[in-house]
C-alpha cells in the first residue's frame, strides 16, 4: 500500500525590500541577491504550482514547488510583485460588441474598471482547463480572463456565445 504523499517543505530563504524597493533574496548560506523577480511556471493554468525566484541576470536562484508553502512577509512580498508583473484583468461583464464578426470591438467591465478590447479573430478566445474558464487576447496584446462564463450575467453570456 502506498503512503500518501506529503508536500515537501518550502526551501528556507529570506525575502525583503531594499531602500530602492527592489527584492533581495537571502539564501540559507547567507548569500544575498538583489533585484530578484518572482516568475510563475504556469501563471494562468496553475498559478499556485511552481514559482521561480530569478536573479537580475535572468538565472533561477530558487525554485518553490508550491506557492502555498511560502507564508508570512515573504509571501506578501511575492504576491505584491506578482500583482504588478501579471496584470491580467478579469472580465466581469460584456457591455457591448461592435459586431458579431471579427474584428470587433468589445466594451467590457473588469475587476480593474471599464475597458475596451479589439478581438481580431475568434481564435483569440482560448478555453483554459475546462469549459467555463477563458483567456481572451486583445488586438493590442493585452490579455483578459473570464474566470467562469457561468457566473457572467445573461446578457454577457449571450454576447460571448456568438464567438465561442
Amino acid at each position: 500500500m502506498n503512503a500518501p504523499l506529503t508536500p515537501s517543505p518550502a526551501p528556507a530563504f529570506q525575502l525583503a525590500r531594499n531602500p530602492h524597493g527592489r527584492l533581495v533574496l537571502t539564501l540559507p548560506d547567507g548569500t544575498a541577491h538583489e533585484g530578484v523577480t518572482p516568475v510563475r511556471a504556469f501563471p494562468i493554468a496553475a498559478p499556485g504550482e511552481g514559482l521561480s525566484l530569478v536573479g537580475a541576470d535572468g538565472h533561477e536562484l530558487l525554485w518553490i514547488p508550491r506557492l502555498e508553502q511560502v507564508t508570512g512577509p515573504a509571501r506578501q512580498l511575492i504576491d505584491e510583485e506578482l500583482a504588478v508583473r501579471e496584470f491580467v484583468p478579469t472580465i466581469e461583464k460584456i457591455v457591448a460588441v461592435s459586431s458579431f464578426s471579427t474584428p470587433s470591438t468589445w466594451q467590457v467591465e473588469t475587476d480593474r474598471g471599464p475597458a475596451s478590447l479589439v478581438l481580431k479573430a475568434e481564435e483569440d478566445i482560448r478555453r483554459l482547463g475546462g469549459r467555463t474558464r477563458l483567456l481572451i487576447a486583445g488586438g493590442d496584446g493585452m490579455q483578459f480572463r473570464v474566470k467562469d462564463t457561468a457566473a457572467l450575467d445573461r446578457h454577457s453570456r449571450k454576447l460571448l456565445e456568438r464567438f465561442l
